[in-house]
């Protein structure tokens, strides 16, 4: 396989332990939901996810993506130009409860729905 990259990918959960998005990789700059479908990205080269529009989304917490409850401001980044479509990902399946996040909450679920 010398040449290639190999995709890994990286599934984010709710605090309940659902499966809600994905990175293609680990550090993507792209941010999608379960069907492949584009909700976003991470502009600022951190865990910070914006929606097509360039509005807070979320933040990736260990393999959780949640919304800070008051989110600190950043300029609106732009528009990156859409990505590849990443292909059919497979159900990871959930993993267990997170517990407490403090000044974090889920990401609505309206706003993990590509507008």
């Amino acid at each position: 396989m010398r040449g290639r990259t190999r995709t890994v990918i990286t599934h984010l959960y709710d605090l309940a332990g659902n499966w809600i998005a994905f990175r293609t990789t680990f550090d993507g700059k792209y941010l999608f939901d379960t069907n492949g479908e584009w909700l976003g990205w991470f502009p600022w080269g951190d865990e910070d996810a914006v929606d097509r529009d360039g509005e807070y989304l979320g933040t990736v917490v260990e393999n959780r993506l949640l919304r800070y409850r008051e989110p600190h401001y950043r300029v609106n980044p732009g528009y990156p130009g859409a990505p590849i479509y990443p292909g059919h990902v497979g159900y990871p399946g959930s993993v267990g409860y997170f517990g407490s996040a403090f000044d974090y909450v889920d990401v609505p679920i309206e706003n993990l729905v590509p507008a």
